[in-house]
């Protein structure tokens, strides 16, 4: 019951990138993106095109890692309801408490994230293929965690400053692979702390 509370509140949420995000700080439970996604993660979602109109759905199982950088990697395989299965590959690095970075092969450049309470908002470009052509579509995708294992994700997809269409996800958190802020904050300065020591010794 629970879950599907969590999709209807989703459908009512509304684009807000015009909206500042220092406005959602204290809003809980906070989002820890690495905290997250370290271990396993379900999701549900749907592509719609521009005027609403469903056009496929997928599900898609991910699998998180902390590697020896202190980046999250999310290993994110696709099973589309046309049959077709897809993967891809995030590394994600924390520049600060309220910047993120990502990477994937059919990201063009670098992802820019900002995250605030329990609020990410993501901007990136795409390099996506329709048909036999690959058009670079625009993605302006908010992440909004409502409870410990249940994350609701919408993404606009644009091009040239026109709606395309959007993605919508629900993400539901494995609680025996979660781990804890605090556990991933610790793990994360271990992992600095040696690169620093490291570095020292260099002559």
């Amino acid at each position: 019951m629970r879950f599907f509370v969590a999709i209807s509140l989703f459908l009512l949420l509304t684009g807000c990138s015009s909206l500042d995000m220092e406005r959602y700080e204290n809003n809980r439970p906070a989002l820890d993106l690495f905290a997250y996604f370290t271990g396993g993660t379900k999701g549900w979602g749907i592509v719609r095109d521009r005027k609403g109109a469903l056009l496929r759905q997928f599900v898609v199982d991910i699998t998180g890692t902390i590697n020896e950088k202190g980046y999250l990697v999310m290993d994110e395989h696709f099973n589309w309801s046309d049959g077709e299965i897809s993967t891809r590959i995030w590394t994600l690095e924390q520049r600060n408490p309220h910047h993120i970075t990502g990477t994937a092969g059919d990201v063009i450049g670098k992802a820019e994230g900002v995250v605030y309470g329990n609020v990410l908002n993501w901007r990136y470009q795409v390099n996506l293929e329709v048909g036999k052509r690959t058009w670079k579509i625009n993605f302006d995708d908010w992440m909004y965690k409502v409870s410990d294992t249940l994350l609701l994700n919408k993404a606009t997809m644009s091009k040239f400053g026109f709606n395309v269409g959007e993605v919508l996800i629900v993400f539901q958190k494995n609680r025996e692979t979660a781990v804890p802020d605090l556990q991933h904050g610790e793990a994360l300065l271990q992992i600095r702390e040696l690169e620093n020591r490291n570095y020292e010794k260099i002559p």
